[in-house]
């Protein structure tokens, strides 16, 4: 009787044996791959975070050929491409289910990043109400895995040592296990249309190091995992007008904490509770030991699971904070990345934590001192 599952069990056995040679083999060039995403830059507020136009008169103006360059020129040596997916499926639709105008935009984009020698992150980049959809809608997770299969098959015929494809930026899904269900299933989309390229996999949420810690690695070995720093946000966000509410009081919070200058600053957050998290910066004594310990963190999760690590995201509000200690914060984060072996890509080019300063249609002028933090030349 016995004998009659042999047959089975071998094919089983052998299964199992498959999948985990390929699962090694995919992790071998996850690694390899890594080591092109070493030194990056975010190309923001150009494909995405633009509801309101998209049009080819700002695209083509926002960044250029002229800036690709320039990116490849101050050493970074990959781009992290912000696509919103909402332009991609407009009307009209080419013979491979996107638009076709918007696409022969970002290929002109990704060819010119490519030509210069630089790697890009395919990085899906959606606002809302798309991820609402997904929390939601079953139906939703099938239109973004439908997605996902016809850009990362337009995609397939680069250099897939060079074009990584990151499954969604900051997916604000609170329910991790529900945002490892919706992963899984589109990176098996990807998968079957791209059997080259490496995947690039985020925890649930804003994509935190907690977040990180909260995962579980996907079954696909060639996978790389990011995380975002922008710890603490009391500095990085100070005068912003999205978040907390209460940081677009504050300016002038220099780093490292410096208890100094606490009273100064905590007047100009007039409610009691924000004033008391605001003090709590200061309490908390945030410096580059403090920054170090928390990437220690995300790294000892990559060598636990023995998987490799990009921080995509990690910048600081430059409107309202001392150049000074933005660049301190800069070249502390950076510097903890680089100790523990993780990639990065700092954001963003030219936005609000930008890289340069530039006005629409001119030349990009580099800021130096953005460039000495991050370990870079200035031109």
């Amino acid at each position: 009787m016995f004998r009659r599952f042999l047959p089975i069990l071998a094919f089983v056995a052998f299964a199992i044996q498959t999948s985990a040679q390929d699962r090694a083999e995919g992790l071998k060039l996850a690694f390899a791959r890594a080591q092109h995403l070493r030194h990056g830059i975010n190309a923001s507020q150009w494909f995405a975070q633009s509801a309101s136009d998209y049009s080819a008169a700002r695209t083509n103006r926002y960044t250029n050929a002229g800036d690709i360059a320039l990116m490849a020129k101050l050493g970074f040596d990959n781009v992290r491409l912000s696509i919103d997916p909402v332009p991609l499926e407009q009307s009209p639709r080419g013979k491979e289910g996107l638009n076709d105008e918007f696409l022969s935009r970002l290929d002109a984009a990704v060819d010119a990043m490519l030509a210069n020698g630089l790697a890009v992150q395919i990085d899906l980049h959606p606002e809302e109400p798309y991820k609402a959809q997904l929390r939601t809608d079953n139906g939703a997770v099938d239109r973004l895995a439908m997605l996902w299969r016809r850009l990362a098959a337009h995609y397939a015929t680069r250099d897939p040592a060079r074009v990584f494809f990151e499954i969604m930026n900051e997916p604000e899904e609170r329910d991790p296990y529900r945002w490892a269900g919706i992963q899984a299933r589109v990176a098996a989309a990807i998968r079957e249309a791209a059997p080259q390229n490496t995947i690039i996999a985020t925890g649930p949420n804003y994509s935190d190091i907690v977040d990180l810690l909260a995962m579980h690695p996907l079954a696909d070995g060639n996978v790389i995992y990011n995380f975002h720093f922008y710890d603490p946000h009391t500095f990085t966000h100070q005068g912003a007008g999205w978040g907390q509410p209460w940081w677009s009081y504050t300016h002038g919070i220099p780093y490292p904490a410096r208890e100094d200058s606490m009273a100064a600053i905590l007047p100009e957050t007039p409610d009691p509770a924000n004033r008391f998290e605001l003090e709590n910066y200061w309490l908390d004594h945030w410096d580059g030991h403090r920054i170090r310990l928390l990437i220690d963190e995300a790294a000892a999760w990559g060598q636990a699971n023995h998987v490799p690590l990009i921080c995509n995201e990690f910048g600081a509000y430059r409107e309202h904070t001392d150049s000074q200690s933005r660049m301190n914060w800069i070249r502390d984060v950076r510097t903890a990345l680089e100790a523990d072996d993780v990639g990065w890509a700092m954001w963003d080019y030219r936005g609000g934590f930008g890289a340069v300063w530039k006005q629409d249609g001119q030349p990009a002028k580099v800021d130096p001192a953005v460039m000495a933090a991050l370990g870079l030349k200035d031109q």
